[in-house]
């Protein structure tokens, strides 16, 4: 069982805007250590991808004065902190854990992994987990080396019902400036999965941004990822319905501010916002009156229009945090994965969702950074996820 001082001083976190700096680095690493008050059991970093030449120095210092063995992280176009988000800037940020009596498995996924997995061998064959050996994930992974949504489908079937949040790695344009790491140094993985079971829950949200429109349908005939018909109607007519449903003002911004919305289950009378997969309109042919969706939907799902402001964002994520408050407590520590066109681009202010969460939870230990794709649960499936603010809370047991 813990000791008040085990839960009191379960993490600490740092967030630090600076180009590598020995000095500056030791001395954030230290201070993070001492309000831990003991050596980590797993570090969590991300930094901005111009860190990448002095990856191995900045990992020594973590090693040598964080007292760090397990070390996972990633680049990242901007980075998150307790209440502060600082974007396309040099810098670091870092989660520390200690997690007593929790089996913690770094589990490294390569090329062939993904190519045994695809070509059908069981993931608990690559990973070592059963499936039945429930846990929480955490996973990072390297845009430019997998196809993320293939992956989560095989895992979904594989592994039901288990939580996974993280994120795609971000940095820069070019594929060097994106890169994963563990205490090893760079890492030539394509995907890092942390699981986490015994002296720890995992919890977290999903928030994707958008409120429905118009009205939910029932999908009548698809073709691939094309809607042909919605409710027996053509699918753009049913998408123009929607749009002039909206007020004047509110249709000046909704040009490609518009998404489908895919029902996650078809068992309640009433589909609210969280009961959605948001997923963007690829293309839309008025003659023919089909919808080509960045999803493969199927005959007899339920789909809604969706419409994604800042207004909208802003109150989705403070609802989704209250609503975990109430579900879980509060939790002694946090990654935020928030996708990089969020940020000071969608609600012109800074510090967004970093403040959300520290609105709500207040002072908790936060890292993370803003991701190329954001990946969480909807409707108990897990799914990569664009303009969405995905948050991981570690929970006492």
């Amino acid at each position: 069982m813990l000791s008040a001082q085990d839960i009191d001083n379960r993490a600490a976190s740092v967030i630090l805007r600076t180009t590598f700096n020995e000095g500056k680095v030791s001395a954030a690493i230290r201070d993070c250590r001492e309000r831990l008050g003991g050596a980590p059991s797993l570090v969590f970093a991300f930094v901005s991808a111009d860190w990448e030449p002095h990856l191995k120095e900045f990992l020594e210092i973590v090693q040598v004065e964080g007292h760090a063995a397990r070390i996972v992280g990633c680049s990242g176009y901007g980075l998150m902190g307790v209440g502060q988000e600082d974007e396309n800037v040099s810098g670091i940020s870092l989660l520390f854990l200690r997690l007593p009596n929790t089996d913690i498995r770094l589990i490294e996924i390569d090329d062939s992994d993904l190519s045994d997995a695809e070509a059908g061998l069981p993931w608990p064959s690559i990973t070592g987990v059963a499936p039945d050996d429930f846990g929480g994930w955490i996973a990072l992974a390297n845009p430019a080396r997998m196809r993320s949504e293939i992956w989560l489908r095989q895992w979904n079937t594989v592994y039901p019902g288990e939580a996974v949040f993280g994120g795609l790695c971000s940095g820069g344009p070019a594929p060097e400036d994106l890169f994963l790491f563990t205490e090893k140094g760079l890492a030539k993985e394509a995907l890092l999965l942390v699981r986490l079971s015994g002296g720890i829950r995992l919890g977290g949200v999903v928030s994707q941004g958008c409120r429905p429109i118009g009205e939910p349908y029932t999908i009548t005939e698809v073709d691939d990822n094309v809607v042909v018909t919605i409710g027996q109607r053509r699918a753009y007519e049913v998408l123009e319905e929607a749009y002039e449903s909206l007020e004047e003002e509110e249709q000046a911004g909704a040009r490609g501010n518009i998404f489908a919305g895919l029902a996650m289950t078809e068992y309640k009378d009433e589909l609210r916002r969280g009961d959605f997969l948001v997923r963007n309109i690829l293309g839309g042919d008025p003659t023919a009156g089909v919808l080509a969706l960045g999803a493969y939907p199927r005959v007899g799902q339920t789909l809604q229009f969706q419409l994604r402001d800042k207004d909208t964002a802003d109150e989705d994520l403070l609802v989704q945090c209250a609503g975990a408050q109430t579900r879980y407590g509060e939790p002694f520590g946090a990654l935020l994965f928030s996708c990089a066109g969020r940020g000071a681009r969608m609600f012109e202010a800074p510090n967004h969702d970093a403040g959300i969460i520290e609105e709500v939870f207040g002072r908790v230990p936060i890292s993370g950074f803003f991701c190329n794709g954001e990946i969480g649960p909807v409707g108990g499936q897990n799914f990569i996820h664009g303009y969405t603010a995905a948050a991981a809370f570690f929970l006492n047991p």
